[in-house]
């Protein structure tokens, strides 16, 4: 069969979205938001970027029509978002109902108290690596909490899963432990 073809940017859910650059994009990598131009707030995109003449413009009025013009509108469009910075784009979109998102960098993400407060993010304390921060589950279901907790340690389980899981005696872990199947692992530098 075919493939599908790369997309870049596009959002290919139908709706075409792409990323644009904000103020400030010279110098931070950051410094972008993803913007989705929806059929439904279309007049409200060309009046928040200056273009209200695009509403009635047999050339834009229609999803169909502005198709073949889309990277010259998210280049109009960029035009305006370059003049702000990516959360001063947002505050202003979101007032439309305008779908966007910010492209944030890891010290953004983590810094973002919501992520916390909702699970996304979770600080997990583990013996030999300390306290990290990693992502929670994504999925919430009331009547199913979970709990993010650490990896475990190499071998940190072998006596358990022996005993419990494949029911070997204490005497056979032990003599299974002196044969050297298992037991202290002994790392080698890199050559």
């Amino acid at each position: 069969g075919d493939t599908v073809p790369r997309a870049g940017n596009a959002s290919g859910g139908g709706q075409p979205g792409w990323i644009l650059k904000c103020k400030g994009w010279e110098t931070d990598p950051n410094a972008y938001i993803y913007f989705i131009a929806q059929a439904p707030v279309w007049k409200s995109i060309c009046r928040v970027i200056g273009k209200e003449e695009w509403i009635t413009d047999p050339d834009y009025a229609t999803p169909v029509a502005r198709l073949p013009r889309l990277m010259s509108i998210f280049a109009t469009i960029e035009e305006w978002t370059k003049t702000l910075t990516k959360f001063e784009v947002m505050d202003i979109l979101n007032k439309y109902d305008i779908p966007c998102g910010p492209i944030l960098s890891m010290k953004e993400i983590a810094e973002d108290k919501s992520l916390y407060e909702t699970g996304t993010l979770v600080e997990v304390e583990h013996p030999t690596r300390g306290s990290y921060l990693t992502v929670g589950n994504p999925i919430k279901l009331s009547d199913s909490p979970t709990e993010v907790t650490r990896s475990p340690l190499l071998g940190e389980h072998t006596d358990e899963i022996l005993r419990d899981v494949l029911g070997f005696g204490e005497r056979e872990i032990v003599e299974i432990r002196d044969s050297g199947a298992i037991g202290a692992v002994e790392r080698l530098a890199a050559e």
